[in-house]
């Protein structure tokens, strides 16, 4: 208590000796008193934490502002200093490392800005009139003798003299509250970090895809995105269609494409766009004659066997029929106008 009384006593409470308040000094207090409760509502109920760190520099330098008023001006700089700087890095440092939600990082309109932009420079620019006028005349007679001892002497008697052990505990825990703050938001990783190496050597083992993924559509069939793939083996790869419509379960019924993809597995390629035709071993088969896939005209039946030169027309006949059959049966998913076509 006495040491608070005797800090109280080396800063002047007036900027006269009379201990009257001058009018600059009253309007100085009266701009920045609205202003610094105001900032201390707004970091109690402010939502955001970037809007509270704010609201503790306004309040901090409009304290400094008051400190330099009353012309303790080694208060109003430590003010700046130690707490609008240090602290309030250390408070953004933890905004850093903790994070902040998506949407603070979003420009954010405020209503009515421009009146409080407005009012904002208006109150600076009176501190600011108020601080070149104190600086262009001269100080009243009573600030001499209020620090005839000097002002930082006595804050340097009371903090490194009466009150040095408390000085140093509040230093301690303020240490310490950093280190914790460091331990809090440090996070233990609970497998051993792979590099690009491991990566690969696990993507390997697990037996992924190691190439892009295929394009939809079958066999440039069909252009939809809804539609998979055929892989070599003519079967569908559903990995082929969009992650996103797989999901919203937008992928098309396989029903829809089940009979290409049995032409396809049943070798009926033909459209007559080209062919690809290998010569008959001797003694054996006729050969078959197989067509590139035509990005127009889909293949139908008739086509599924062109017959080589030494085929008769009964045994080409006869090829039909047996793939129609095939198709036929093979095709769990097939349509009812399927067979009728196969027919």
């Amino acid at each position: 208590m006495n040491a608070a009384l005797h800090l109280a006593a080396t800063v002047p409470a007036s900027l006269t000796s009379t201990g009257q308040t001058t009018t600059a000094e009253a309007v100085l207090f009266w701009v920045l008193a609205p202003i610094m409760v105001l900032s201390a509502l707004g970091l109690l109920f402010a939502r955001k934490a970037v809007h509270a760190a704010l609201a503790i520099v306004v309040v901090m330098i409009s304290l400094a502002f008051l400190y330099v008023a009353q012309d303790a001006v080694f208060l109003g700089v430590v003010q700046v200093v130690v707490y609008t700087g240090a602290v309030m890095m250390l408070f953004l440092f933890v905004l850093m490392l903790v994070g902040v939600d998506r949407s603070d990082s979003l420009v954010e309109t405020i209503r009515g800005q421009r009146w409080t932009g407005l009012l904002a420079g208006v109150g600076l620019g009176i501190v600011l009139v108020g601080v070149v006028g104190r600086a262009l005349y001269p100080t009243p007679v009573g600030l001499d003798q209020a620090n005839a001892d000097s002002n930082p002497t006595g804050v340097a008697r009371l903090v490194f003299g009466e009150h040095v052990f408390a000085f140093e505990v509040v230093g301690a825990l303020l240490v310490t509250a950093a280190l914790g703050a460091l331990v809090l938001t440090h996070r233990r990783r609970l497998t051993p970090h792979l590099g690009q190496k491991e990566r690969a050597e696990r993507r390997l083992r697990s037996g992924a895809l190691l190439t892009p993924l295929p394009a939809p559509g079958v066999y440039a069939r069909h252009n939809a995105m809804d539609v998979p793939a055929l892989g070599p083996d003519g079967q569908p790869l559903e990995h082929s269609v969009p992650r996103v419509l797989r999901v919203r379960g937008q992928e098309a019924d396989a029903r829809e494409y089940a009979a290409r993809i049995d032409r396809v597995l049943a070798g009926g390629w033909a459209t007559g766009a080209g062919s690809f035709t290998s010569d008959a071993e001797e003694g054996g088969p006729p050969a078959r004659t197989r067509v590139l896939p035509d990005l127009q005209h889909p293949a139908t039946t008739e086509d599924l066997d062109t017959p080589g030169p030494a085929t008769s027309s009964a045994a080409s006949g006869e090829a039909r029929t047996a793939d129609a059959d095939e198709v036929r049966d093979d095709a769990p998913g097939a349509r009812p106008g399927d067979e009728e076509d196969a027919r």
